[in-house]
């Protein structure tokens, strides 16, 4: 397995707002969704090089269609 160089790797995080289900049972929160498949829009970068914000995004909203993620039963 090759690795890369540490000085070669863009690591970007960025985050934006997505619609989410959340189901509450007897006061509990019991599963909530998450609904990845919205255009991204308005990112705000967390952690990583602002210059290749704009690649990642592009990268991460390619067009495929993604799945809603749920977490809980």
């Amino acid at each position: 397995m090759i690795e890369p160089a540490p000085s070669a790797t863009r690591r970007v995080v960025f985050q934006y707002l997505v619609p989410v289900h959340v189901e509450v049972e007897d006061g509990l929160v019991v599963c909530v969704t998450v609904i990845d498949e919205t255009p991204v829009r308005d990112p705000s970068l967390v952690e990583g090089d602002a210059g290749y914000l704009p690649e990642a995004v592009a990268a991460a909203d390619d067009g495929q269609p993604w799945p809603s993620w749920r977490f809980g039963y």
